[in-house]
């Protein structure tokens, strides 16, 4: 009698295990799961149109503030104590003077901005300086100026909180916003 229930037990035991493998082998097979959920392995689903990476440069609407950050670059950095674009700088204003002409409706304004070292109305005016000279860098590009306006920010609004030199080269900048 003892073995006949030891044999119940173990059959019990048996098909039990035997259920529960299924489910761990279609979960792990993945494919039939997202078939039937549409969940993929980055958890966004496969039909959501997210990709896993997240928002793409092709996922920002045309003309948009996005699309300016993402497929263009809508910053310029300076020089310490400096307003005059460099090469690098120069190139990306090019290329927002030629986003712009693909969007003859859109205006923009150029923010200056300034590190935390000097005093506040020095780095008013420098960061003023620095929007102006990207301002007419984009004028001598052939947009007009009524589509450009500008406006400075001194140390106010850093973009990189600190009191080092990274901190300091990301706050030199001017910012190229869609209005």
């Amino acid at each position: 009698m003892r073995m006949k229930i030891l044999s119940l037990v173990a059959a019990v035991l048996l098909v039990a295990a035997c259920e529960s493998t299924p489910e761990v082998s279609t979960t792990a097979d993945g494919s039939a799961a997202t078939s039937t959920t549409g969940i993929d392995s980055t958890g966004l689903g496969s039909q959501s149109g997210v990709s896993s990476q997240g928002l793409g440069a092709g996922d920002a609407v045309p003309g948009s503030q996005r699309d300016l950050e993402v497929n263009v670059g809508d910053r310029v950095f300076f020089d310490t104590d400096r307003s005059d674009l460099n090469a690098e700088a120069r190139e990306t204003v090019g290329r927002q003077a030629e986003w712009l002409r693909r969007y003859p409706n859109t205006r923009i304004v150029v923010e200056g901005h300034a590190d935390e070292r000097g005093t506040r109305e020095y780095n008013l005016a420098l960061a003023e300086r620095r929007a102006v000279a990207v301002r007419n860098y984009m004028v001598a590009l052939g947009i007009p100026a009524g589509r450009l306006s500008t406006t400075s920010f001194g140390k106010e609004r850093p973009a990189v909180v600190g009191s080092n030199d990274a901190a300091y080269a990301q706050n030199r900048r001017a910012v190229t916003v869609v209005n």
